[in-house]
């Protein structure tokens, strides 16, 4: 039998999936690793924390392997997107990372819409200017750490950065390069319009590969260090959601994601490079060759949840805090929740707004306030969905993964309000799971990444779309709708007060 390793570099921690070729994960190891935050609205990482755990990590992999360690083949990766690493031109880190969820960078957004235009910037990058997105960093980075942005030979993503240290190598990847602003989506190729425009000289940019492409082997240090094999091929990996939508079998159009962490995502499966959605969703290459997708994000999905129940009912867990939500009718007895309380992205992409209970009164129980906000939480990913129908996507089937799977109300809940066949997959390791496939598929195991899918992913149950309840939710989500529109001022009057 042989195998593959996965290699998910999270922001919290690093997780490590060993894989044979049935498909079947083998072992499954996380090491953990702390956040930088020296300011509000500040978000960094000492890198080396990622080499020193991801060493631990596939050190103690070989150890519980009973195997051939010959018989481990390849080794891919996914990885947090957007964050930043400077390195000199001997390759060393001048700086710690800073991170997808920083966002010191609304300054630098300003400018990258004045001096390259939000119409061309949407052209090439497919995506508007958030502070997220890594070519503010740069900009922040240039104008205030002038010495360090001067001494920079080239950026690279988190992944990218720990897949040097394996392998020696530098190489970035389409899927993670399409979230830095600086990448043209369609051509994939780095955008030179853009560099100049704002005074970033391309050498900066790392040299460009597919996914699935190797890009190395592990290094006789690494190889001493972890007990693995020198002869382990290293594949470039993607991006976390693009591997996430590969580790959920999202491979052919009409195939959408919905996966609900501590924030929500809708990603939806695109063949075409041309398509326009103004900017409105996230529009990426995928970790597929030759493929997109498109990704709607909500801030504060699984967070609305885990929030109400620290503050309302932290002495139950999860399980018990949804009991009974099954009793409660449609519309939470005339309770709507939206869950803005950490801003939102899409479609609204306002850092100020803030999340409303509309429409409580002394009947409501407990129950009723969990009801309303997982169905709030499921009508902000519904309004992602909504642009694709609208922009004429057909979206035949969606898949449920996360905290939105684990309960068969919820995912009744998700098939009525997106009015489409929900199915939950049996075996749910995202994007870990995506990056073993990757490995699998350069390894040579599977002809295309779909076939890969047939052995690595199965479902295990289906939802389908009740037609009263459709008729309900319909009518619900318009009120839905109407919050924002009208609690914009009242929020952004609030601000002043807010801590």
């Amino acid at each position: 039998m042989k195998y593959i390793i996965g290699v998910d570099l999270g922001t919290s921690a690093v997780k490590i999936l060993l894989m044979n070729q049935d498909g079947e994960v083998c072992q499954e190891i996380s090491k953990s690793y702390p956040l930088i935050q020296e300011k509000s609205g500040y978000s960094e990482q000492d890198p080396e924390e990622w080499i020193e755990k991801t060493i631990e990590g596939l050190a103690e992999t070989v150890k519980n392997f009973n195997g051939d360690l010959e018989d481990i083949e390849g080794l891919s990766f996914s990885g947090q997107m957007h964050g930043l690493v400077l390195l000199d031109k001997d390759f060393n880190v001048l700086r710690n990372a800073i991170l997808w969820n920083d966002t010191r960078t609304t300054a630098q957004c300003r400018k990258i819409e004045e001096i390259v235009g939000k119409k061309r910037l949407l052209d090439i990058t497919k995506n508007p200017a958030l502070e997220g997105f890594t070519l503010p960093k740069i900009l922040w980075v240039k104008e205030h750490e002038s010495t360090i942005f001067e001494n920079a030979a080239v950026f690279l993503l988190p992944k990218d950065y720990l897949r040097y240290r394996l392998t020696g190598q530098v190489h970035s990847e389409y899927s993670d390069a399409a979230g830095t602003l600086l990448l043209d989506v369609q051509e994939k190729k780095w955008s030179n319009e853009i560099c100049d425009l704002l005074g970033i000289n391309s050498s900066l940019c790392p040299p460009l590969v597919a996914s699935h492409e190797q890009t190395g082997n592990i290094t006789s240090e690494v190889a001493e260090k972890t007990g693995l094999s020198t002869g382990v091929k290293v594949f470039a990996g993607g991006a976390d959601n693009a591997c996430g939508a590969i580790g959920s079998g999202i491979l052919s159009e009409g195939k959408t994601l919905c996966s609900i962490g501590t924030s929500g995502v809708v990603l939806s499966y695109e063949h075409r490079k041309d398509l326009d959605f103004g900017g409105k969703v996230h529009y990426f290459n995928h970790g597929e060759e030759n493929a997109f997708y498109t990704m709607g994000v909500t801030l504060a999905a699984g967070y609305s949840l885990s929030w109400f129940k620290d503050v309302f009912a932290s002495e139950v867990d999860f399980e018990e805090l949804l009991n009974g939500i099954d009793e409660v009718p449609i519309g939470s007895n005339g309770l709507l929740f939206t869950p803005y309380i950490a801003g939102e992205r899409t479609p609204h992409a306002d850092s100020v707004i803030r999340g409303s209970f509309i429409g409580m009164d002394a009947s409501h129980e407990r129950k009723d306030f969990v009801r309303a906000v997982l169905e709030g939480i499921t009508f902000s990913l519904h309004e992602s969905i909504e642009i694709f129908r609208e922009n004429g996507k057909k979206i035949d089937s969606v898949i449920s993964i996360g905290g939105g799977a684990k309960n068969k109300h919820w995912l009744q809940m998700q098939a009525d309000i997106f009015n489409v066949v929900i199915t939950k997959i049996a075996s749910e390791q995202g994007p870990g799971m995506g990056a073993a496939m990757l490995a699998a598929y350069g390894c040579g195991w599977f002809s295309s990444l779909k076939e890969c899918a047939d052995t690595f992913v199965q479902a295990s149950e289906s939802f389908t779309p009740k037609k009263e309840n459709v008729e309900a939710y319909t009518k619900l989500f318009k009120l839905y709708q109407d919050v924002y529109p009208n609690t914009r001022t009242l929020n952004e009057g609030l601000q002043e007060f807010r801590k």
